[in-house]
């Protein structure tokens, strides 16, 4: 059964606000609409991965929500100059709007949402 867009959005948006207030002690309303359209997408994601092995499924998650984090990242840091955040100081970042350390962290957070069947 598909679970109502709005539902899913607004817990995705309360979620990862509050992550980000756990992690960093401070958030932005844009990464509340991140959240929020990022958790859409790994719902709608897992539907179409589902026969994946379980890795795989957590991989492609991680990629959505980097990928998500990049343009939102590109829009709002370099496009709006909202200085949202900044990971230009890590190695092997892009643009300083992604890195690899962070795209590992979206793996382990991925895994609870695309591993189930």
């Amino acid at each position: 059964m598909k679970k109502p867009i709005p539902a899913v959005f607004v817990c995705g948006a309360a979620g990862y606000a509050a992550l980000e207030l756990l992690w960093r002690g401070h958030t932005h309303w844009t990464m509340a609409l991140t959240g929020g359209a990022v958790l859409v997408g790994l719902d709608r994601l897992h539907g179409r991965v589902r026969d994946e092995k379980p890795f795989t499924r957590c991989l492609c998650g991680a990629a959505c929500i980097t990928a998500a984090e990049y343009v939102v990242g590109c829009t709002v840091n370099r496009g709006y100059h909202m200085a949202v955040w900044d990971y230009s100081h890590l190695r092997g970042n892009l643009h300083g709007q992604i890195c690899p350390q962070y795209a590992a962290l979206w793996l382990a957070l991925a895994a609870p949402l695309m591993l189930p069947k």
